[in-house]
């Protein structure tokens, strides 16, 4: 029990850290996603043995127990608060039941802090805390001022978790998205637990059962440690669903890159941000991800629009003959097609009139794009194959300015890189 209890506290303390910079940038939504889960984490911190004793062994008797039950009363407010801002704004086309929820989460936080402040008062006056207790519910049990400190405690978690359990049953049924579906599901599951469990705690508080105090600990533990992990895993999934996108999108972003660099250096008016080092774009954050990607789709789609220009009348049909026998024949016949227009392309030759559109794709989303454009970027094309190509389809004629232009492009390139101060070894040296 103990090593679960450490590792479900390490746990929920990584995702609060994980969630933290919600505090300053977040949306309210997010920002009680991690009050929620800093306050659950401090709840089960409060419950590992080390740190119980550590704490009951102060100058205050039980002082786990007062913070358990504090931070825990903190966890729930967030849950609530969580749910209510998952609808946005308050309208008057609400229905009706988010207008309870709002109602609900406004009343538990204006009474919030008079709760609170009634529970540390009994828990100096009142409460029986004359010898530490293994388990604080079990050893107040039966004692009226123990009884009521607690009975204010589950009342007040048992409406609130309540309430949340019914918002997130009828989100997750209504959620669009799969990965929110059952991040909500498991969410409601933790607060049903937390619905049924403080009504028995109640009840045994007032009438002790015939049961020892390391049972009711170790029920209480492991009740505590479900509902945390089903919290945990449950906001999680959906950051766990946008994290693994972001990783493909990146994925992404590199795999297209030679194919993207190339065209964009052959056209570089299409190009909103030259290609630089990888390592640069590797480590850029602005924009996002996901707008990189959609972005550098857009443009090697505008580069391959241009090297229409620069492909004959009859290279696609000759790249597609060609690829036939590839394992992926589709995609082979774009890459040679691009390859060859390329080759075209650097050889100065230009037709004023573009040669015939590539064959249309059923893509329809940016990740099946990237997809395509990956499978095309990824495949080898020899020089010689590229050779066969215009030898049976012909290049367009020879565009003397575009050839100058060509030449001027390589000599401005080779004196700068002649012009450059050497190192020791011969390289440029940097600046």
């Amino acid at each position: 029990m103990t090593t679960m209890l450490w590792a479900v506290a390490i746990g929920m303390t990584i995702t609060a850290v994980w969630r933290f910079p919600a505090v300053r940038h977040g949306d309210p939504m997010q920002r009680a996603l991690w009050a929620c889960s800093a306050a659950f984490a401090s709840t089960v911190w409060c419950r590992v043995p080390q740190v119980k004793q550590a704490l009951d062994n102060s100058h205050v008797t039980d002082l786990s127990a007062l913070l358990k039950y504090l931070t825990s009363l903190v966890a729930i407010l967030a849950a609530l608060r969580y749910i209510t801002a998952v609808y946005g704004e308050p309208s008057e086309g609400s229905d009706r039941h988010i207008a309870m929820s709002r109602r609900i989460s406004h009343v538990a936080h204006t009474y919030a802090l008079a709760a609170m402040v009634v529970q540390v008062v009994l828990f100096f006056t009142v409460v029986d805390r004359s010898h530490p207790s293994t388990d604080f519910a079990d050893a107040q049990a039966g004692q009226w001022g123990g009884a009521l400190f607690l009975t204010i405690q589950y009342t007040y978690l048992g409406v609130a978790a309540a309430t949340c359990c019914y918002q997130w049953a009828r989100a997750a049924r209504r959620a669009e998205k799969r990965a929110l579906r059952i991040g909500l599901a498991l969410m409601a599951t933790a607060m049903a637990i937390y619905t049924i469990y403080p009504v028995l705690r109640t009840v045994t508080t007032w009438i002790p059962p015939e049961v020892s105090a390391l049972t009711m600990r170790t029920v209480a533990d492991s009740v505590n440690m479900v509902v945390a992990c089903l919290w945990a895993v449950g906001a999680s999934v959906p950051s766990t669903m946008a994290l693994s996108a972001r990783w493909n999108a990146w994925r992404s972003l590199q795999k297209l890159r030679p194919l993207w660099s190339d065209l964009m250096n052959a056209f570089p008016h299409l190009a909103l941000q030259r290609p630089g080092a990888r390592i640069t774009e590797s480590l850029r954050f602005t924009p996002s991800l996901d707008v990189r990607l959609d972005r550098r789709i857009q443009e090697i789609a505008g580069g391959i629009e241009q090297l229409r220009h620069h492909a004959s009348p009859d290279l696609l049909s000759v790249a597609e003959d060609l690829a036939e026998s590839h394992d992926d024949p589709e995609a082979a016949a774009e890459a040679y097609w691009i390859r060859a227009a390329q080759q075209s392309q650097k050889s100065g030759r230009r037709s004023a009139v573009p040669s015939r559109k590539l064959r249309e794709k059923p893509l329809t989303s940016v990740t099946a794009e990237a997809n395509w454009l990956a499978r095309v970027a990824a495949l080898p094309v020899p020089p010689n194959l590229v050779g066969i190509m215009h030898e049976r389809a012909g290049e367009p004629p020879v565009d003397l300015v575009l050839q100058m232009v060509g030449r001027g492009q390589a000599a401005d390139a080779s004196r700068a890189g002649s012009g450059r101060v050497k190192g020791p070894t011969g390289r440029p040296a940097r600046g």
